[in-house]
């Protein structure tokens, strides 16, 4: 699998000046893929985490606020910069969906127009009002929804049909392409309290509750696909272990959907099933949570047992926000439905890892783009 590695010497160096290591600093556009969009997924998570959590801090607004400006200003300008790729670069841009490195990652952009879009619901309102928050909330919400079940699809596909490919070339960026519909069914509870009463809401909450079964039947099987791999072949190449944790995006995020949608729902589907879809909360929130947790123990320890001999910084760094994150919005949502103080308890130090996870990825991206180092063409490893 090809990825983009940095060299210490290269991030730590101050005296670089901007792209210092490309030839020409037009060609920051060459290699700019859609595994950049990670990066906004895991900006923007960090606004719905601050407004979920079930115990408040000081400036708690203002830092869900900026979070979602920050991410909202990286989605244009990583919009910008693809389009540039492709106008520059069409015959690498074409390439990356049959690129068993780079076509996961198509997944990345949609999930990154629905945290971007959800976030302006929770938090972003508070800047530019309610309506224009909602507009945007539906306008992103159906661009990433759309291209997001394409994607589930698409990339699939284009797999089964390609090259073969070994049950050793499996890694957690598998889980890219089929987890935005379970973002879109989190991010579409949301919605349904703006839309027409009646169809138009029953509509939209089956249609959260299906793209909820697409997403979690498909991340089983991928899942177990994982699983096999890191029990035949062990954990694989160092700068892919990140992805690992990628394990817990549909694990957190289903939770988080399900406690969602268990207050948003009832409109659309009737008021006779909300205490069903209240207890589901209970049914199965606590049980994937517990799993999400064992997970999140594996992750973590290969993470460590990996750096302790070298773990060199690469994109795949931003594994460790947006699946933490999940957690942080899914331990929330247990929190709130079933009152219990441990949880509340547990999604604060879960924010605390995210906050930990989003500076060192933030602060290692921001300097290998300085230097160039991450703009240049990825090594194969």
């Amino acid at each position: 699998m090809s990825t983009i590695t940095v060299a210490p010497a290269a991030l730590g160096s101050r005296r670089l000046r901007p792209l210092a290591l490309l030839r020409r600093p037009a060609d920051a556009f060459d290699h700019i893929g859609p595994n950049w969009f990670a990066s906004v997924m895991g900006t923007g998570i960090l606004a719905t985490s601050a407004t979920l959590l079930p115990i408040g801090f000081p400036g708690q607004a203002v830092f869900a606020v900026a979070a979602w400006v920050l991410a909202a200003t990286m989605l244009v300008a990583l919009s910008a910069a693809t389009a540039v790729h492709w106008i520059r670069r069409p015959g690498i841009a074409r390439t990356h969906h049959r690129n068993p490195a780079m076509a996961p990652f198509y997944g990345a952009p949609p999930m990154a127009l629905l945290t971007v879009g959800g976030g302006a619901l929770l938090a972003g309102g508070r800047l530019i009002g309610a309506g224009p928050a909602v507009t945007i909330d539906e306008v992103l919400w159906t661009l990433g929804t759309v291209s997001g079940l394409v994607c589930a699809v698409a990339i699939p596909y284009f797999t089964f049909t390609g090259p073969s490919i070994s049950l050793e070339q499996v890694n957690g960026s598998w889980l890219m392409p089929v987890v935005p519909p379970m973002v879109s069914a989190a991010s579409g509870a949301g919605l349904i309290a703006h839309v027409p009463a009646g169809q138009d809401q029953l509509a939209l909450a089956l249609a959260c509750y299906g793209m909820f079964g697409i997403s979690l039947m498909a991340s089983v099987i991928v899942l177990g696909l994982l699983v096999a791999r890191l029990a035949r072949h062990g954990v694989g190449p160092a700068p892919l272990v990140p992805t690992m944790w990628i394990g817990l995006g549909p694990l957190g995020q289903s939770i988080t959907a399900v406690g969602l949608l268990s207050k948003a729902a009832a409109a659309g589907l009737g008021v006779a099933y909300a205490p069903s879809l209240r207890a589901l909360v209970l049914i199965y929130g606590i049980p994937v949570w517990g799993f999400a947790l064992v997970w999140l123990a594996l992750a973590a320890s290969i993470t460590i047992r990996t750096a302790r001999r070298r773990l060199p910084f690469a994109l795949t760094w931003w594994s460790f926000t947006f699946p933490v994150g999940t957690m942080v919005t899914g331990t929330s949502e247990l929190s709130s439905a079933l009152h219990a103080n441990f949880l509340a308890a547990a999604s604060v130090i879960l924010f605390g890892l995210l906050l930990a996870g989003w500076l060192t990825a933030a602060t290692r991206t921001a300097r290998g783009t300085w230097s160039g180092a991450l703009l240049r063409a990825p090594r194969a490893t």
